[in-house]
């Protein structure tokens, strides 16, 4: 992938909104349908611009105000936020206390940074291909809750550029949910509880939770390559203790170190864990697999109905990354190093105009035509189709319901 040099961003930015970016489907998308009105016009944008200028409360009437300022501002990062009782950018003129998020999206955000007292190959910001495993099962484990325990249907996940995931939940009914329901939502998909003072974060009770056991057999699927080959966590004596530190029993805990000591790999340590652990049921071993896999959600972007959220197609300032929509037919082979950069489909364009000059092809097309024949060529393309099959499935659900609607009230 091609490098990318954070100085050239003012004038790549420039580029790729007035070129590159899919505004067509990101409004669709925002509009949804257009059937509730003024919906789009009611929706919070947030622009960040160069040098950490911020600007919240911006709402744009349809999708041509909405690029024209995009290609205005060149925005550095861009966040949406809630549908709100008036329009965002006549918040001042509204009496106090009535203006009012109404409704929006549930997310969530995946943070790799949350995993570092787990992971041994990178720490904070940093990622690579052996912790990115964590956010392959965070993606397995929540859209399977999702989908099956809760019946959500429409599901956008997003890669963040840098060093996580987010995800949008779509379905109409979901939009309007009250705080306190999303607060009880994310509290039944955490596991992982407590800050970084304390060492035991998962404690399983005699009935094991269905979402528990469904969760352990994604995380069964990738535990031994991710947790024992490619993060060694039973590794050395300094590894094994940490493991060891969950281990309540005091009696086992002092077999576990006796028996690590005589073997000689994490693949053979674990066996032994299982092996004497047995005799505690089958919690130690889940424990501590849920500790070092199980999804960290944050807590307070899910439950608040005004929190704003990065947004798709964004582009990450530090790594020059597009937040690109994830392929849930294909998570395991997602790979976060492979997502082009502003600086490749950039490139990529520039080459493809050369081509069409020397040919003297699109000179007479519109903006809209142009642009979308522009990503088609670069690779953005896959991820804008991933979307764009998103949105089939959110318009046919729309359009299935209507049909209901109309079918009830002609049954007399």
């Amino acid at each position: 992938m091609e490098s990318f040099d954070p100085a050239e961003l003012p004038e790549l930015l420039k580029l790729y909104y007035r070129r590159l970016f899919p505004y067509a489907q990101y409004y669709r998308w925002l509009n949804y349908g257009g059937v509730v009105k003024n919906y789009f016009q009611h929706r919070e944008f947030s622009f960040t611009l160069k040098d950490d200028i911020y600007v919240r409360y911006q709402s744009f009437n349809n999708q041509n105000e909405l690029e024209k300022e995009m290609q205005k501002m060149n925005p550095y990062k861009i966040d949406i936020g809630a549908v709100y009782s008036h329009r965002p950018n006549q918040h001042n003129t509204v009496k106090l206390g009535a203006f009012q998020a109404q409704e929006k999206e549930l997310v969530f955000d995946i943070d790799m940074t949350d995993y570092d007292d787990v992971r041994r190959c990178c720490s904070s910001a940093d990622i690579c291909s052996k912790c990115w495993t964590l956010m392959t099962m965070a993606i397995r484990i929540i859209d399977r809750a999702l989908k099956e325990d809760f019946g959500f249907k429409h599901r956008l996940w997003v890669y963040s550029g840098r060093r996580g995931v987010h995800c949008w939940v779509c379905d109409e009914s979901v939009r309007k949910l009250s705080s306190a329901v999303r607060s009880g939502i994310v509290e039944y998909l955490s596991v992982v509880k407590g800050g970084q003072d304390v060492k035991k974060k998962v404690h399983l009770s005699e009935k094991i939770h269905p979402f528990v056991r469904k969760s352990i057999n994604i995380i069964k699927k990738y535990f031994e390559e991710y947790a024992l080959v490619d993060q060694n966590i039973l590794e050395n004596k300094e590894s094994w203790d940490k493991v060891l530190a969950l281990v309540p029993e005091k009696s086992i805990h002092d077999e576990l170190q006796k028996e690590f000591q005589k073997s000689h790999s994490s693949l053979q340590r674990w066996e032994q864990l299982k092996k004497i652990g047995s005799n505690c049921g089958l919690w130690l071993e889940w424990e501590i697999m849920l500790q070092y896999c199980f999804p960290r959600l944050d807590i307070n972007v899910s439950k608040g109905i005004n929190h704003l959220l990065k947004s798709p197609f964004s582009v990450h300032p530090k790594t020059g990354r597009i937040s690109v929509p994830i392929d849930l037919q294909n998570v395991d082979q997602f790979d976060p190093f492979t997502v082009p950069t502003i600086s490749a489909i950039c490139h990529e364009l520039d080459v493809i105009s050369t081509n069409e000059k020397e040919k003297g092809e699109g000179e007479t097309e519109s903006d809209t035509k142009h642009r979308t024949r522009n990503y088609k060529k670069t690779s953005l393309a896959p991820y804008v189709k991933v979307f764009e099959q998103f949105l089939e499935n959110l318009d046919k659900s729309r359009k299935g319901e209507l049909l209901k609607k109309s079918d009830l009230q002609r049954d007399f």
